[in-house]
């Protein structure tokens, strides 16, 4: 089950919201773990078992964890131990068959390719368990007891299936008392509305003109640039419009998640790129790998080996495919770059050439990452690079076709709306809010109704 689906808007969420609503207070977590199981379990049930041995996984963890307190020796060990229990699921189901067909490739053995399907957001809930233990470890957080509440935190299902990655200190007060408040519902429904928009009405119509320059028979120069042009607003308005649905829906059940994106295409660097794209991740990364391996406060050399250890972790974490470990070390080499000798460069330039470098270093990246097969994107590649015609009717055709949509997709990345919007008067804010928000909701079913394409980007990773 996905958010933009008939389903989830008008009988999932439904049931769910009136549920809860009725529920005692000492018992919405039990409502909202027993709901966000079944959630989990629509398209694989037996799955749940997974997320069962999760739950049973780290809350044992961290019980030990607080009762070995004064015994470091002993804590960090169940700290290591939740560790590798949690990477054994996510290398089993995630990169099991890549490793096996790689070395049976290698070296002719036949060892077995298991072709199970991927859990759903399983790269996103084995981080989060993850953090649980350390941060109780690190006493950033209490070792939560009651084992309903930490199952509701590991399932909660607005954010379980493609993040944001919500670590447990920062929810772990919200788990046990958290308001529920008028203005926080009207808040949610207005940002879950802004994500479901952005995914169904932008994310879904550019991601057509991707997948055409894809399969197009004579690629161009000016085609292979305008296609991974609109797989990187499809990407993003995918991915933010999930997390601004899944932050939304949060604050319909009293929660306040951390924000995911803040306007990454207007980064005029690669490192501030990273600031503002995917912000739980790098949050995750920077903390639970980057600070325990020293960060920046060691030898120089060190420190580059720091940033090629996560930036290698960042391309594995996304999937398990030859593209992604190109993917990360691609991003590492460019962040090393800027902050060794490229930045002081940058800064010389005016803005728009430095967005323009950080764009085009970007749309790469995006080659990279999203066409699997290396041969293909070599050739993809190529073609960027001036290895084909420069234009085609073809290319031209594309681009009047979507050129109003490009524009939109454009405007809708920078915070001009969102700039607008806040110099109207509250008594104008008061009279359009609603007004825009069911037009929107109208406009979103009435395009989910004609579905034919409606995909989740990072349902795969």
């Amino acid at each position: 089950m996905i958010f933009s689906s008939l389903p989830f808007l008008f009988f999932y969420l439904v049931a769910c919201m009136l549920v809860y609503r009725l529920a005692p207070l000492k018992l919405r977590n039990l409502v909202l773990l027993v709901f966000s199981l079944f959630f989990y379990g629509w398209g694989e049930p037996v799955y749940i078992l997974i997320m069962f041995a999760s739950i049973a996984i780290d809350y044992t963890h961290g019980m030990l964890v607080e009762r070995w307190r004064d015994n470091d020796r002993r804590a960090r060990a169940v700290v290591a131990s939740s560790v590798i229990c949690n990477l054994a699921i996510l290398v089993f189901f995630k990169y099991w068959d890549f490793l096996m067909t790689n070395i049976n490739a290698i070296t002719g053995l036949g060892l077995p390719v298991l072709g199970l399907p991927l859990p759903i957001g399983v790269s996103f809930y084995t981080f989060q368990t993850m953090s649980y233990t350390i941060d109780v470890y690190r006493k950033d957080a209490p070792a939560q007891r009651n084992i309903i509440t930490f199952g509701t935190y590991v399932t909660l299902f607005p954010q379980l299936i493609a993040g944001p990655i919500i670590r447990y200190k920062s929810v772990a007060d919200q788990l046990e008392s958290r308001r529920e408040t008028v203005e926080k519902f009207a808040a949610g429904v207005r940002r879950f509305t802004v994500g479901l928009a952005k995914k169904v009405l932008l994310a879904n119509a550019i991601g057509q003109l991707w997948d055409a320059a894809l399969a197009s028979q004579e690629l161009t120069v000016s085609l292979a640039w305008l296609g991974i042009g609109a797989y990187a607003f499809q990407i993003y308005f995918d991915f933010s419009g999930y997390s601004d649905m899944a932050i939304g829906l949060g604050k319909l059940f009293g929660f306040d998640f951390l924000e995911n994106f803040n306007y990454p295409y207007l980064s005029k660097s690669i490192v501030e790129f990273w600031k503002r794209w995917h912000i739980s991740l790098t949050t995750w990364f920077r903390e639970y790998v980057y600070f325990p391996l020293g960060g920046n406060r060691v030898p120089k050399w060190k420190w580059v080996r720091n940033i090629l250890i996560v930036w290698l972790l960042t391309g594995i974490w996304h999937g398990a495919g030859w593209n992604f470990l190109f993917w990360g070390p691609y991003y590492a080499v460019w962040m090393l770059a800027e902050r060794m000798f490229l930045g002081k460069w940058l800064e010389k330039l005016p803005n728009a050439l430095r967005h323009i470098y950080a764009m085009a270093v970007v749309l790469v990246g995006w080659a990279i990452f999203e066409i699997g097969d290396l041969s293909r994107l070599g050739s993809y590649l190529l073609t960027m690079f001036g290895g084909g015609r420069l234009w085609s009717a073809e290319t031209g055709y594309y681009l009047r076709s979507y050129l109003p949509m490009l524009v939109i997709l454009c405007v809708a990345s920078t915070p001009l709306a969102k700039k607008l919007w806040a110099k109207l008067g509250e008594g104008v804010q008061g009279v359009l809010e609603p007004l825009l928000v069911l037009g929107a909701l109208v406009l979103c079913t009435a395009s989910l109704v004609d579905a034919s394409y409606n995909p989740f980007l990072y349902f795969r990773f």
